[in-house]
């Protein structure tokens, strides 16, 4: 018998600001993506939604290359494989759709395979594939994440509440940005006293994001890797100013191009106009408290 998993996973903003590599949101922007192992040999993927046409449908598909490696570290060697991608979150715009991905197929591949794998083994597992743990951390726990790699090398990451006068707006461009391409254009080095102005700021936003607001504006500013970027996405950045000078906490998402404003109830409207006028998608997106969520199958007849 064919045994299936259905797995929903939220967009993620990463760095919010000045935690380069270390901060994330989780969105209720969600991927619902099923998995069922057939007798079959073979893979075939369907995708609705975004990344249809264009993102591949056979085993080189993010979700279906880390269903397989991941059945094959938990002992289960996978003959056939079906999948179906319901995507909400866009491609290559900085909302985490690679960690989504990821997390969607470690999840997956733990039920299908019936593993006794833990959260800590799949955050391992996705900070190996991606390649830096503030998405995957993200998309995984829900809420807002801090994520850090230890002197050992293995990724360690909490999951904190954010408080409920946040509501989240995300600004998506018609662009895409590789997440290679924008990581690239940081120097190895960086001056310290830019160093120390985002080591103040990411703890300021800690602050801010779990306890009191009001210093949200100056808690997202940054030295360390926007300003290196601008030049990809310089519209971006356009946007990101025009949001602050009206004191609205406003930041690249992620590796960009999107951008992600942190509103309140009396700035909120306010922030979608301004979005509206230079040309992004406007989409308010409450924060996702939970990360992966396992949807149940129906009761087979």
């Amino acid at each position: 018998m064919a045994r299936t998993a259905t797995v929903t996973v939220p967009a993620t903003s990463a760095n919010l600001g000045p935690g380069y590599d270390s901060l994330g949101l989780a969105l209720e922007l969600r991927d619902h993506v099923t998995a069922t192992l057939t007798d079959e040999p073979g893979v075939t993927v369907t995708i609705e939604g975004q990344g249809a046409g264009v993102l591949p449908t056979d085993e080189s598909h993010l979700v279906a290359k880390t269903i397989i490696d991941a059945c094959a570290v938990f002992g289960l060697e996978v003959t056939g494989l079906e999948i179906s991608c319901q995507n909400a979150i866009p491609q290559g715009r900085g909302l985490g759709s690679s960690a989504a991905a990821i997390v969607a197929g470690l999840v997956l591949a733990r039920e299908l395979a019936d593993a006794p794998a833990t959260e800590d083994d799949l955050l391992q597992m996705a900070n190996a594939i991606e390649g830096h743990p503030d998405n995957v951390a993200a998309c995984l726990l829900g809420a807002m994440t801090i994520a850090w790699i230890e002197p050992d090398g293995l990724a360690n990451a909490v999951s904190m509440n954010v408080h409920p006068d946040i509501f989240p707006l995300v600004a998506v461009p018609n662009i895409e940005l590789s997440t290679e391409k924008a990581r690239g254009l940081i120097p190895e080095q960086i001056p310290h006293v830019d160093a120390a102005f985002n080591v103040a700021r990411s703890a300021l936003l800690v602050a801010s994001m779990i306890g009191d607001p009001t210093f949200l504006l100056e808690a997202t500013d940054d030295c360390m890797h926007q300003t290196y970027r601008t030049k990809a996405y310089s519209e971006s950045m356009t946007l990101v100013h025009a949001l602050r000078t009206q004191g609205i906490a406003a930041c690249i998402s992620g590796a960009g191009p999107s951008v992600l404003a942190l509103c309140n109830a009396s700035n909120a409207q306010q922030a979608m106009e301004i979005v509206s006028t230079q040309g992004f998608t406007a989409i308010p997106v409450p924060i996702a408290d939970q990360g992966a969520i396992v949807v149940p199958q129906p009761p087979q007849s």
